[in-house]
């Protein structure tokens, strides 16, 4: 067959050396689907050069396979682009790198997603999208398609912490079958190997503000006599994971501002007590030392918070906020420097008040645990400071003004 995608409503033959579209398929060894898959993505092809004009490409992008699936997709016309690295989104990422379109459409080649779903798709992309994401919920899936605890537990749920996260504003993030033009994946720099692929797609994609939109796409049983590549607990704890991982304001800033209220609290209490006795409920030793505890906690992760967003922002893909205009006023690595140093310096002062009246009391226990707990807690919140100013200096390729130059 040759390097052609004819359209049987026009009789044009559309080229594929330099098309519009790229329609890809991450492939190990699906040769039982295969025929199907080709067959419904020239339907597809065909429908796209109608509607809109466009001329499209096959391509597979094959993991390694070893049943044939590359010299059949070759004999069918489809052009085969070898991926070395496992995995189904290192197979994808391998594809669309290597698709000659403008506009790129996906889908699995297991039968179960239907490529004449992904037209519209290719006209919300024509239409100015920069991502348009099928939706199985609103499109319709048939009995036995997939299983029932990730229709109804996993899939609903991961979708909910991710626009929870990220308002993405989607209802099925891990949709099989998706269309991005080729300059807004190329801007996303995609790295996942696995399926949680589909998650960073999305969550990168809202990060960098494109316009993301969404349209019904069927699912049915896939056409494979084996078990699916997919593995639902540990792909599903692998998509959550990396919900977490590309979210430092949940992971690390929601703890933080709650460890510092609660620490903020006690230490507070206990002070009241210390200075003012019989002011407020009293607030005993472990409370206080809890306190102090909590505040250092607190502060760490703040400094998680604000290095992981910097970070994120210094790869791409995530811009940068007024937030970040207002820290780059006041935050460098000398402010921080000395920020760290004069906690540090009080902290010092708080424990050498603490052994002089340990001395002045004859070598006695004191009263109240909370001017040590105090001091230990500024010495430690000193120190984190500085480091943190560091390690924010170092992630910002060595530069003492974190957020300088960014965008």
């Amino acid at each position: 067959m040759s390097d052609t995608i004819t359209s049987s409503q026009t009789d044009e033959a559309i080229p594929a050396t330099q098309p519009d579209v790229s329609i890809i398929m991450p492939c190990l060894n699906e040769i039982e689907s295969l025929p199907h898959c080709l067959a419904n993505a020239r339907e597809a092809a065909q429908a796209i050069h109608a509607k809109y004009g466009l001329t499209s490409e096959i391509l597979i992008a094959d993991n390694g396979s070893t049943d044939g699936s590359q010299a059949y997709a070759q004999s069918q016309g489809a052009r085969v682009v070898p991926v070395a690295r496992r995995g189904y989104g290192a197979a994808l990422i391998g594809g669309c790198e290597g698709g000659h379109g403008r506009y790129l459409l996906m889908a699995d080649a297991d039968g179960s997603y239907n490529f004449l779903d992904g037209v519209a798709m290719i006209g919300r992309l024509v239409a100015g999208a920069d991502l348009c994401m099928g939706s199985r919920f609103a499109g319709g899936i048939a009995k036995g398609a997939m299983p029932w605890k990730n229709r109804y537990i996993g899939n609903p749920i991961l979708t909910g912490v991710l626009n929870l996260f990220f308002r993405a504003g989607i209802d099925d993030a891990h949709c099989g079958i998706r269309a991005i033009t080729k300059q807004a994946f190329l801007a996303c720099g995609l790295s996942s190997t696995g399926m949680e692929f589909a998650s960073e797609m999305v969550i990168k994609s809202t990060l960098l503000g494109q316009r993301i939109e969404q349209v019904p796409a069927t699912l049915g049983p896939d056409l494979r006599d084996r078990a699916p590549h997919l593995r639902p607990w540990r792909d599903g704890w692998r998509h959550l994971r990396y919900l977490l991982m590309l979210s430092p304001t949940w992971v690390f800033g929601v703890p933080a501002l709650l460890a510092l209220l609660a620490g903020l609290v006690l230490m507070g209490g206990a002070g009241t007590e210390f200075f003012r006795p019989n002011t407020l409920p009293q607030i005993g030793s472990y409370w206080t030392l809890l306190g102090g505890a909590l505040v250092a906690m607190g502060h760490l992760a703040l400094l998680m918070a604000v290095a992981t967003h910097l970070y994120s922002i210094r790869q791409g893909y995530r811009r940068a906020t007024w937030v970040t205009g207002m820290v780059n006023g006041v935050a460098s690595l000398e402010s921080m420097l000395l920020a760290g140093l004069g906690l540090m310096a009080l902290g010092a002062l708080a424990l050498a008040l603490v052994a002089y009246g340990w001395v002045a009391r004859e070598y006695q226990a004191a009263s109240s645990l909370w001017p040590a707990a105090m001091g230990v807690m500024l010495v430690q919140l000193g120190l984190q400071n500085a480091l943190g100013g560091f390690l924010m200096a170092i992630m910002a390729g060595h530069e003492a003004r974190f957020f300088t130059g960014l965008k």
